[in-house]
């Protein structure tokens, strides 16, 4: 043991604590014990009745028996804290140990039994981004992709610097079909890891996929667009764009625009009109004639004027004091 800094004013503490002790003793310890301060006071040069060496020496207020069980204290929880430490190390050891046989499963395509491992490793050490990164893979490849976006944020927390977890979590996002938030996760990994050539191709391959889906919905709209001004639209492809007669005729709705035609005093006088006739009957016979018929200017001519007196689908309807306005004063000059 080192020698104490100032001997004489431990000495002077310990001449204390037998003062303050004399009067819990018998009359025979008591003597004992004054004998004792008597002793320790020649053997260190002091004087223990002297007030101007008791000033200079004294420890006052704190005394030897308070500083003493102070330093038994401090010792016992050093000793607690060596005892933890060890237990964290072997919880640490333990853990290792179970990620590596969760690693041998994973190699093994093993999943469920490698999740079990790493949560092992979890429940020993939940400090270490690793295992749950490890774990959100295993999740992955067992197709819970929703419980490896939560174990790649969990490692995150735990290491937001391990680029490995955000990998972990573009291929999750990935897999659930949300490839925005892929691309995220894979543009924060390539931050941290940016020559990282994996994540480099997974993020190419999310970009495309949203690239597939605005191209994709771009088409779907196409149709409806074109749709939009074309009167046979929905009643089958023929000819030359044209409508195939056999799917007009067993449309429902087609009939009743026909019905409806057949009704209208303005086509019934046109109908009369020797090539509007010649005209539906070549196109009963042939409905691919019809494609060659729309080619014919006198014919296209025809089929406007059906179409302006509201006889075919999708025909705008006349404008207030306009067409029919106009028949009507023909008939007027035919009376």
């Amino acid at each position: 043991m080192a020698p104490a800094k100032d001997p004489k004013r431990l000495a002077f503490a310990i001449c204390e604590f037998l003062k303050e002790s004399v009067a819990d003793k018998s009359s025979d310890d008591a003597e004992s014990m004054e004998v004792a301060i008597q002793v320790i006071s020649d053997s260190f040069g002091f004087d223990f009745s002297d007030e101007s060496q008791q000033k200079a020496l004294s420890i006052k207020p704190a005394g030897l028996a308070t500083i003493f069980d102070v330093f038994v204290n401090t010792q016992k929880k050093v000793a607690e804290a060596k005892g933890n430490h060890k237990e964290g190390d072997d919880s640490k050891a333990q853990a290792e140990a179970a990620k590596a046989v969760g690693n041998k499963l994973m190699a093994e395509k093993k999943y469920q039994a490698a999740i079990a491992k790493y949560t092992e490793a979890i429940e020993l050490d939940g400090s270490n981004a690793v295992y749950y990164a490890n774990r959100a893979a295993a999740y992955s490849q067992d197709g819970d992709h929703a419980n490896a976006v939560e174990d790649s944020k969990r490692a995150i927390e735990a290491d937001p610097d391990y680029s490995k977890a955000y990998s972990r979590m573009g291929h999750a996002y990935f897999c659930l079909g949300n490839y925005t938030d892929a691309i995220e996760a894979y543009e924060m990994g390539l931050k941290l890891d940016p020559t990282n050539a994996a994540m480099k191709q997974s993020l190419a391959s999310a970009k495309g996929k949203v690239g597939e889906i605005g191209a994709a919905s771009s088409s779907r709209s196409a149709p409806s667009s074109a749709a939009a001004g074309n009167p046979f639209a929905g009643m089958g492809g023929g000819a030359g764009g044209m409508p195939d007669l056999g799917s007009m005729l067993s449309n429902p709705e087609f009939m009743k625009m026909a019905s409806n035609m057949m009704q209208n005093p303005a086509i019934s006088e046109m109908m009369k009109n020797p090539k509007v006739a010649e005209m539906a009957q070549n196109m009963m016979k042939d409905p691919s004639a019809l494609a060659g018929m729309m080619s014919d200017p006198a014919m296209r001519s025809q089929l406007d004027a059906l179409s302006a007196a509201g006889g075919l689908p999708g025909a705008p309807a006349p404008a207030v004091g306009g067409g029919s306005g106009g028949s009507a004063k023909k008939n007027k000059k035919k009376k």
